[in-house]
């Protein structure tokens, strides 16, 4: 088939338009790639504007311009030397000794390169090849008294090394930190002084101390990853799994199948989801699911203290607000037997106090401010239990048995038996031992009341007879009202029961 020619026209012009774009397109390309070349002024320009920006302090935005700069010449001795000199100043110790290295193959004499190099290993703790760098100085010039400043304390430092490490093998830890410490400031960029006070502080330990150095020991190590792990294990021992899993998330973000951050993971995830549901449970008022969550994590749970002291002091506080403070207390004291903390005795104090247990709740709100001076809930709570203590004093013997006000001797006496029966201390342990101790005390004490004629008119006169205090002509002022009984104890009774 025979195309005629007119037909033909439309697709020679689109193929020409075609063409022209392209090449139109690639000459564009092309002297933009010739204006992304910097010249000779753009150098200088980026230089000296470095320059500004490190007499002013500002040494990112000169590191900045000394990168241009040594990308439009990356075979200048000197602008890879300036360079450097801001790594140096921004700790960025290996950075620095790359520019210096490169420095010194362009110009091997270039002694202040060198020196440069040498103080970059002496603050890395890298002795051997900052020594061999300050003797080539040496070299050249005798008499640098900086150089041989540095080379002494060197030779100091390897002295005090060599003691850290026999210390150190005795396990004499507390003795060995001030030693690494004065080594640190020789070489604040050594990893290897940075985890010997890591592991000291590790065995006295002050574990928050222990953290700082592995967290400078990360920033100046290639790969961190067991940084990481180290990390996040000292936090899940100090009770701080939210931070503690933030540390390992960072190990797995490095290294997804890491060894030893992946198993720790799959269980520290479980452990803070329980003590964040536990805490914003108890946030929520929602008592029983805070209970719940907090059980959970000593399930999880079996060794490490911090974490079950969260654990317990999440079970110490909902159980109180929750009002079964029988459990409460329980818990605040095994809470409180793992750490001393202000508000924890409080949260007992609060326990104590729905028990009427009034002087128990009193010295706990003093072992809180002995704590903290300053705690106002402790103050308040004081005031609290002695106005509490105050209007307790007064005993309704009726409401301790349960019986109405007109109940005969028979009924009386049925109700102190099931009373004392349910309240016997021999039934209870622990903290729900000392509530029943308490109970027991009033429930022999209606019963002695209410069974007696005189002293039962005399308490439905509004006077307990009782009271020391109250009763001006009974025979217990400055006494026990209980030195009547056997022994001298109401909880040496034998019950009876047909």
């Amino acid at each position: 088939m025979v195309v005629p020619l007119n037909d033909m026209l439309p697709f020679a012009s689109g193929e020409r338009r075609l063409a022209a774009c392209v090449l139109l397109l690639l000459l564009e390309l092309f002297l933009e790639g010739a204006d992304a070349v910097p010249n000779q002024a753009d150098i200088e320009n980026h230089l000296e504007l470095g320059k500004e920006f490190l007499a002013r302090g500002q040494l990112a935005d000169a590191l900045t311009h000394y990168h241009a700069a040594v990308e439009g010449d990356s075979n200048n001795y000197l602008t890879l030397f300036k360079r450097g000199t801001v790594y140096l100043a921004l700790g960025k110790a290996r950075f620095a000794i790359q520019d210096f290295t490169r420095v010194l193959e362009l110009k091997p004499d270039f002694t202040a390169a060198r020196m440069q190099r040498g103080v970059v290993h002496l603050k890395c703790g890298e002795y051997e090849q900052a020594t061999e760098d300050f003797e080539y100085v040496l070299q050249e010039d005798p008499y640098n008294e900086s150089v041989n400043e540095h080379i002494r304390r060197i030779d100091a430092a390897l002295d005090q090394w060599i003691i850290v490490n026999d210390l150190s093998y005795r396990g004499d830890s507390r003795n060995i930190i001030p030693m690494i410490t004065q080594l640190l400031e020789v070489s604040p960029w050594s990893i290897e002084f940075r985890k010997a006070r890591a592991n000291a502080y590790i065995a006295i330990d002050e574990l928050p101390a222990a953290i700082s150095d592995l967290r400078s020991v990360n920033k100046l190590s290639q790969d961190s990853t067991e940084g990481y792990y180290n990390i996040a294990l000292l936090l899940y021992k100090l009770g701080q799994a939210t931070n503690a899993l933030k540390e390992i998330r960072e190990c797995l973000h490095l290294d997804p199948e890491h060894k030893d951050c992946f198993p720790f993971y799959k269980k520290l995830r479980k452990v803070e989801k329980s003590l964040s549901n536990a805490e914003n449970s108890r946030e929520e008022k929602q008592f029983a699911d805070c209970i719940s969550s907090a059980e959970s994590v000593l399930k999880l749970e079996k060794d490490e203290k911090m974490i079950i002291y969260e654990a317990k002091r999440q079970l110490c506080t909902c159980y109180t607000r929750d009002e079964q403070y029988a459990k409460a207390l329980s818990h605040c004291k095994e809470a409180l037997e793992l750490l001393r903390d202000p508000q924890l005795y409080c949260e007992r104090a609060d326990a104590y106090i729905g028990s009427e247990m009034y002087d128990d709740a009193i010295h706990d709100y003093q072992s809180a401010l002995e704590i903290d001076e300053s705690l106002q809930r402790a103050k308040e709570g004081i005031e609290k239990a002695k106005r509490l203590q105050k209007q307790a004093e007064r005993r309704d013997y009726y409401k301790i048995l349960g019986v109405k006000r007109n109940a005969n001797k028979q009924e009386i006496t049925k109700a102190y038996r099931k009373a004392a029966q349910k309240w016997h201390p021999d039934n209870f342990k622990d903290e729900e031992k000392k509530i029943a101790e308490k109970k027991f005390i009033d429930i022999a004490a209606a019963k002695e009341v209410l069974t007696d004629p005189e002293k039962r008119k005399q308490f439905d006169m509004g006077q307990d007879p009782l009271d020391p205090e109250a009763n001006q002509q009974g025979g217990f002022r400055g006494g026990s009202p209980f030195a009547h009984f056997q022994h001298g104890s109401p909880f040496q009774f034998k019950f009876h029961f047909n």
